[in-house]
């Protein structure tokens, strides 16, 4: 854990939180900040900024909760956003996955997807490139 890190604090107890769930990898709370009713974040208790940063165990766990807290929340219909970096809109330096319950079009995360057409011969390049490098 990162001694200046809120969520590290907050997974040790120093900062209060309102904790849905915790394990020995796992970490669950509700957001303070809230975009609807339920919105909860789920973190590796494994300290990392981006994704990877964090080894594949630390991870194993993550997904299996959010589909519980999901579950728990009564959420027909939720978004769940982890974002790496500040480009990406990263505020906290410790990985985190939000669950964002969507009630209606006015509450939940809103997201605007500026889709463009694409080249197939240069998707399938890049498809080739990345499955090199995997």
């Amino acid at each position: 854990m990162a001694a200046a890190c809120i969520f590290c604090k907050i997974i040790k107890g120093e900062i209060p939180s309102f904790k849905l769930f915790e394990s020995d990898a796992v970490f669950a709370f509700l957001d303070i900040q809230p975009l609807s009713r339920g919105h909860a974040l789920v973190i590796p208790k494994h300290h990392g900024a981006l994704l990877t940063d964090i080894p594949d165990g630390a991870l194993a766990e993550i997904l299996p909760v959010v589909k519980k807290l999901a579950q728990a929340t009564g959420a027909a219909e939720y978004n769940v956003l982890q974002n790496n970096g500040r480009l990406a809109h990263q505020v906290v330096d410790h990985v985190h996955f939000h669950l964002i319950p969507k009630p209606n079009a006015a509450e939940g995360l809103g997201i605007v997807w500026p889709a463009t057409e694409s080249d197939k011969d240069a998707l399938r390049r890049l498809g080739d490139e990345i499955r090199a490098k995997m």
